[in-house]
């Protein structure tokens, strides 16, 4: 077992005093209190950070209020909003490593692939999002006013920071969630008070020093850590917060919404999903085995938009099935600084429970496990399951199981498939593996979902929107969708 050396830095920061940034300063919470970590890989404790009270969030508020109000933050020209965000983008580049590292160490995803994908692509969203901050655009308008009729006016629309933002992130993937959230704020000119999830705070308190160490003034970004009924509460009820952009789950995400619409706060939720993967007969089966099993165990299958519905025409579905099969059960599974591990383990012994669940209520209704089906310890590991003989209304099909668990079903025609697909309450993602491109624009159109890939899977890029239809969430990530949830609209209109 090849297991990475930690940097030094790497452990320092785990082992720093517990603190937080609200405004200027690193804090320990109001009351003391702590709250541990785990990792992982071993079920042991990693570190301590701070619980926050309500009072700690209510500070937190305070200080971004300040600095959006108070201070030329919100005034700050587009270039040196550009510029600041080049100079974070530019730190955590110098800081890969360490914050892949972090990431391992909190989470349990490999080190390496964090590394070329989460933090990269957190250095890549960024970057693009600081070309949007020169590029924020009004527009003049020639109006009528027919009540007027003898008057002259001159009358533009504003597009304005929407002010301060309450983000609260998943912690699948805590590092890039946060930069989806944040780089629209700074880009704007918004301030933001990030509450991480309970579980996976240190890349979140890693990039609160980076902020700082950009250059950004004071209260413009915070970071409170605790726990989601407390911090995230207080976070959501705040008064002071003008808008609230939310990851995680449906349940959590709806009552966020709820308390949101009774102060008319912007909202932002990007919620659960069931993607389904649909396998055409004349697809490259090799290839669309491959992008299936990597769409469904990828971050161990936790990954809101995780393809882990499989439907395939019926005559290939045994062979692809065993070809799927093959490739989990050859997943070497361990510690995410070992490089040659494939699989990682889940985010917690909660989440493992969870998952076996589900796989136990597939073995209790008569389906079959085709593979994995089992977990083990130390630490959180299920291992890479494939279940088979199990009707769309099951709950395995219908509910979002969160881990390494594909549910596989065959279907006889494109109707049958555009009529399983879109039976779910999710619409986060999908893909279509076909080389028919007249059957894949049919397709696209009728499918409910906020993403679609075609021959690839989960396939990301800043400029496109991500997002979801029905119960996967309201608003966009990413792209200029996301500029557009970051501010309002003022209209003008000059009588001359």
């Amino acid at each position: 077992m090849a297991i990475a050396t930690l940097l030094p830095a790497t452990t320092a920061f785990i082992q720093r005093a517990p603190r937080m940034l609200i405004g200027a300063e690193w804090v320990e919470a109001a009351d003391g209190q702590t709250m541990p970590l785990r990792n992982p890989a071993t079920g042991e404790q990693l570190c301590v950070v701070p619980r926050a009270t309500v009072d700690d969030v209510d500070r937190a508020v305070l200080a971004a209020r300040q600095a959006f109000d108070d201070s030329s933050w919100s005034r700050t020209r587009p270039r040196e909003r550009q510029n600041l965000l080049w100079k974070l983008a530019d730190l955590m580049q110098r800081d890969a490593e360490l914050l892949a590292q972090l990431e391992c160490l909190n989470n349990g995803k490999s080190a390496a692939v964090a590394q070329v994908m989460d933090v990269q692509l957190a250095i890549d969203f960024l970057r693009y999002m600081a070309g949007w901050a020169t590029k924020i655009e009004g527009s003049s308008v020639e109006v009528s006013v027919p009540l007027m009729p003898d008057q002259q006016f001159h009358s533009f629309i504003r597009r304005e920071a929407v002010g301060v933002v309450g983000a609260i992130v998943a912690w699948n993937f805590p590092l890039l969630l946060a930069c989806w959230k944040l780089g629209p704020a700074l880009a704007t000119g918004c301030t933001v008070v990030l509450k991480p999830a309970d579980e996976t705070p240190l890349t979140a308190l890693k990039l609160a020093e980076l902020v700082q160490e950009a250059g950004y003034p004071d209260g413009v970004f915070n970071v409170v850590t605790g726990t989601g009924i407390t911090a995230g509460a207080a976070l959501t009820h705040n008064p002071r917060v003008d808008k609230l952009t939310f990851t995680g789950s449906t349940a959590v995400g709806k009552e966020i919404g709820k308390i949101a619409m009774d102060s008319m706060t912007r909202v932002t939720l990007e919620l659960s999903g069931k993607s389904p993967t649909i396998v055409m007969a004349d697809a490259d089966l090799g290839s669309a085995a491959a992008g299936a099993a990597s769409a469904i165990f990828f971050n161990q299958g936790q990954v809101c938009c995780a393809g882990s519905r499989l439907y395939v025409q019926r005559k290939h579905f045994d062979n692809v099935v065993a070809d799927i099969a093959g490739i989990a059960n050859a997943m070497k599974l361990g510690s995410g600084l070992d490089a040659s591990v494939d699989m990682g383990p889940l985010i917690s012994a909660r989440q493992q429970e969870r998952v076996w669940r589900y796989i136990e209520m597939g073995r209790e209704s008569g389906a079959t496990i085709a593979c994995g089906g089992e977990q083990f310890g130390p630490g959180y590991f299920v291992k890479p399951t494939v279940i088979v003989d199990v009707d769309q209304q099951h709950s395995l099909v219908q509910e979002e199981i969160f881990g390494p668990v594909l549910v596989a079903i065959p279907f006889d025609d494109e109707a049958d498939a555009l009529r399983m697909a879109n039976d779910s309450p999710y619409g986060l993602g999908a893909s279509i593996w076909s080389n028919d491109l007249a059957a894949v624009h049919r397709m696209i159109p009728r499918i409910k979902s906020g993403s679609v890939w075609v021959n690839c899977h989960s396939a990301l890029d800043p400029a496109l929107p991500f997002g979801g239809y029905k119960m996967s969430g309201v608003g966009r990530e990413m792209g200029y969708a996301a500029i557009e949830h970051y501010t309002e609209l003022k209209s003008v209109l000059i009588k001359l």
